[in-house]
């Protein structure tokens, strides 16, 4: 059986989705209404297009994914049907769930176009392997990337899915240390294990224009050097280079367009994210000759550092505002998909980059 990065994929995606549907987790209830209930309630009166697209949308690269890796190992005949089946059958669980929650409304609607989409995507992946674009990029992967590239791979179609998460510093995923200890203390509020947690001697304060250009540099040198432990050419990495700052800059211009507006979609390119972004040119340039291994090794040097200067800077009251606008309001099934990410990425990547740094395919 082959390895393909589509079941993993599809299995993150899946989980995304069930956190999209379900957010936030707080005060479940019985309503005394059977949770299929929903099912022969009267079409809403109102709606609108992002309604629509979001849940059409929202179920297509399930279904994508899933007969993705039904054909890239069994090719069952019925790919496509059982796609849609299981990403009906996950929908109508999500909507059925939804009515124990007081601010999510079960829709036969969503569930409708949640199938509508589930199906899209598996006839989408379906046809894409009838007219042997799949079979194309098989052998464009195996040109590229070493045999045993899924994870990185993985890693590198989530990274600019990630940047859509509003971030207070350009590319800067990962900052979690104020959250992770607003969320402790509310948790152990009123026990004595309160005055268990570390008391910061001084105030997180706002990054300095040098460190928030060492950010952004170090931002998109990660994901660079992550390709560069799975490519299997020194001279195919400068497409590599130029693919992957592409996209973290149109994925960044995207994020900053839904957040404020399609007018403010290149309010964040000030100068030191230019400068960051420079210099992670250069640097990835004269990095091009390491080794596999090396890479991996600066890799997680580059997250050391990244981490903790990210991590010693505040959310601004203005960004907090932004974040309370997806959390809350229409973004708030596409928060969901993307908050977690977002927070966790970099943290993904050490622990896969420690996992790899002694296999073989890096010793090259």
């Amino acid at each position: 059986m082959n390895k393909t990065s589509a079941s993993p994929l599809a299995l993150m995606y899946a989980a995304l989705l069930v956190y999209a549907s379900l957010y936030p987790f707080a005060d479940w209830r019985d309503q005394g209404i059977a949770p299929w209930a929903f099912l022969g309630a009267p079409l809403p009166k109102y709606w609108t297009g992002f309604d629509v697209v979001s849940n059409v949308l929202g179920y297509a690269p399930l279904g994508f994914l899933l007969v993705l890796s039904a054909l890239r190992s069994a090719r069952p005949r019925h790919a496509v049907a059982l796609a849609t089946l299981v990403g009906g059958a996950l929908s109508l669980t999500m909507e059925s769930l939804q009515g124990y929650l007081p601010t999510r409304v079960p829709s036969n609607v969503d569930l409708g176009l949640n199938v509508v989409g589930a199906g899209l995507g598996a006839w989408m992946a379906w046809s894409l392997e009838r007219m042997g674009v799949i079979a194309r990029w098989s052998r464009l992967r195996a040109r590229w990337f070493v045999q045993d590239a899924r994870g990185a791979l993985v890693l590198l179609a989530l990274w600019p899915v990630a940047l859509l998460f509003p971030a207070a510093v350009p590319f800067g995923l990962g900052q979690v240390l104020e959250r992770l200890e607003a969320g402790l203390a509310s948790l152990l509020q009123q026990t004595p294990f309160l005055n268990w947690l570390p008391l910061r001697v001084l105030e997180l304060q706002p990054l300095v224009p040098l460190a928030e250009l060492l950010c952004v540099m170090l931002g998109l040198v990660i994901p660079c050097l992550l390709g560069y432990c799975v490519i299997r050419s020194h001279r195919q990495r400068p497409v590599l280079v130029l693919m992957v700052a592409g996209t973290g800059i149109g994925a960044s211009a995207l994020s900053a367009a839904l957040s404020y507006g399609p007018d403010h979609a290149w309010t964040w390119f000030s100068e030191p994210v230019r400068a960051g972004l420079v210099a992670a040119l250069v640097l990835l340039v004269l990095l091009l000759g390491l080794s596999r291994r090396a890479s991996a090794a600066v890799v997680l040097l580059a997250l050391g550092v990244y981490l903790s200067v990210l991590n010693q800077a505040p959310t601004s009251a203005y960004f907090a505002q932004t974040l309370s606008t997806w959390e809350q309001g229409r973004f708030i099934r596409f928060h969901g998909l993307v908050q977690w990410l977002g927070w966790l990425w970099p943290y993904a990547v050490l622990i896969y980059t420690l996992s790899r740094v002694g296999a073989r395919e890096l010793k090259n």
